[in-house]
C-alpha cells in the first residue's frame, strides 16, 4: 500500500485493484484496516487512529484515495469534494476505439440497487442525474486503447456506466459490456491524478500514483505520463 502524500491533516495512498476500501459482509480486509495499521505502528499512539473517509473507488478500481487524519480536515474535504473543486483525473483502457479523440460526454444516470448497477439514458427522466466527464483519447495498443477521464461529476460507476454507452466499455468490466472478465476479477480503471486546495494550510495539492507493473498497463505507461504532463502541468 504505497503512501502518495501524508500531512498532519490528510493521507492519501494506492488502492490496489481488487481491495475493499470500507468493510462489507464478506469480511475481507480493507484499506481503511490498512491505512488505521500503518497509522498507529509509525506515530505508536494508544488506542484507534482517527481515519475519516472521503470519498471511495470501485473495488475492481485503482489507485488514489484520500483519507482525513483528523475531524477538521474530514469536514472541510467533504465540502471540497461536495463543491466539485477537485480535479479528479482517470485512466481507462477500453476495448474498442472512441469515435472522438477528445470532448464531453453528459448523459442521464440512474442506479438500479438491486443489481448495484447504473443505467444511461441520453435525455433527462424521473429518478436519473445528471452525469459528465471529459473524454481524452491517448493511444492505442494492437488490442486495446488507453483514455484519459476528468470526472466532473461523481456518481455511481459513472466512468463505467458512460464509457460503455458509447461501445468503449473498459477491459475486464463484465457487468458493462467488456467482452470477458480479469482473472482476478478486476477492471483497468485506475484513480490516477488528483489535485485540490488544502483545507488547512491552501496550497495547491497534487497527487499522481503509479501505473501498474503489468500489461497491458505497461505498455501504457509513458504515453499516460506524457499525456498528463502536457494536458494538465
Amino acid at each position: 500500500m504505497p503512501i502518495l502524500y501524508e500531512d498532519n491533516h490528510l493521507i492519501a495512498v494506492h488502492k490496489p485493484h481488487g481491495l475493499l476500501i470500507q468493510g462489507d459482509k464478506s469480511g475481507d480486509i480493507t484499506l481503511i484496516d490498512l491505512v488505521k495499521t500503518y497509522l498507529k505502528e509509525k506515530y505508536q499512539k494508544p488506542g484507534e487512529a482517527f481515519l475519516g473517509l472521503i470519498h471511495r473507488i470501485d473495488r475492481p478500481t485503482g489507485g488514489i484515495v484520500i483519507f482525513a487524519k483528523t475531524s477538521k480536515a474530514l469536514t472541510k474535504m467533504n465540502k471540497i469534494f461536495h463543491d466539485r473543486q477537485v480535479k479528479k483525473i482517470y485512466l481507462a483502457i477500453v476495448e474498442n476505439k472512441p469515435t472522438i479523440d477528445n470532448g464531453l460526454l453528459v448523459h442521464y444516470l440512474r442506479k438500479n440497487e438491486k443489481n448495484n448497477k447504473s443505467y444511461v439514458s441520453d435525455i433527462h427522466k424521473n429518478n436519473y442525474k445528471k452525469a459528465e466527464l471529459y473524454l481524452n483519447y491517448i493511444t492505442s495498443s494492437s488490442k486495446y486503447h488507453l483514455l484519459g477521464i476528468e470526472l466532473l461529476t461523481g456518481r455511481h460507476h459513472q466512468i463505467r456506466a458512460q464509457l460503455s454507452h458509447i461501445a468503449c466499455p473498459i477491459r475486464g468490466d463484465l457487468k458493462y459490456g467488456a467482452r470477458r472478465s480479469l482473472p482476478n476479477g478486476n477492471i483497468d480503471l485506475l484513480s490516477y491524478y488528483l489535485e485540490f486546495i488544502h483545507p488547512i494550510t491552501g496550497n495547491k495539492i497534487s497527487i499522481t500514483t503509479k501505473i501498474p507493473e503489468y500489461n497491458p498497463w505497461q505498455f501504457f505507461k509513458i504515453p499516460a505520463k506524457k499525456w498528463l504532463d502536457k494536458v494538465y502541468f
